[in-house]
């Protein structure tokens, strides 16, 4: 089950809102690459593939490809801001070596 932090859920919001697509899925995918050899990716879209597993949470459904659902089951998604701006904070229990910027990882 994916999990979105309050935060998280707002700011995908404004997100949606900003981008004029609101009641849009967030889809959030893995790609090959980063120091650590995977990364995840966001993105609004309004159309879900075959392939895909929904996830709600906070009212935001969430899509994932099935291929990538066994390395997101448990995520938890956040999002903060310092000094640097904002940004979305992964929080995956099924990954390993992430590197200090927090976006790559590598699965055991």
């Amino acid at each position: 089950m994916i999990e979105l932090t309050p935060p998280a859920a707002r700011e995908i919001r404004r997100w949606q809102n900003s981008h004029r697509r609101d009641g849009s899925y967030l889809r959030l995918g893995i790609r090959s690459g980063g120091c650590s050899g995977l990364y995840y990716t966001l993105e609004l879209t309004d159309t879900s593939w075959e392939s895909d597993r929904t996830h709600e949470s906070q009212g935001i459904r969430v899509l994932v490809d099935s291929c990538d659902e066994p390395r997101v089951r448990d995520l938890k998604l956040d999002y903060a801001e310092d000094l640097m701006g904002g940004g979305f904070r992964f929080s995956n229990p099924d990954a390993v070596n992430p590197c200090s910027c927090g976006l790559s990882f590598s699965v055991g």
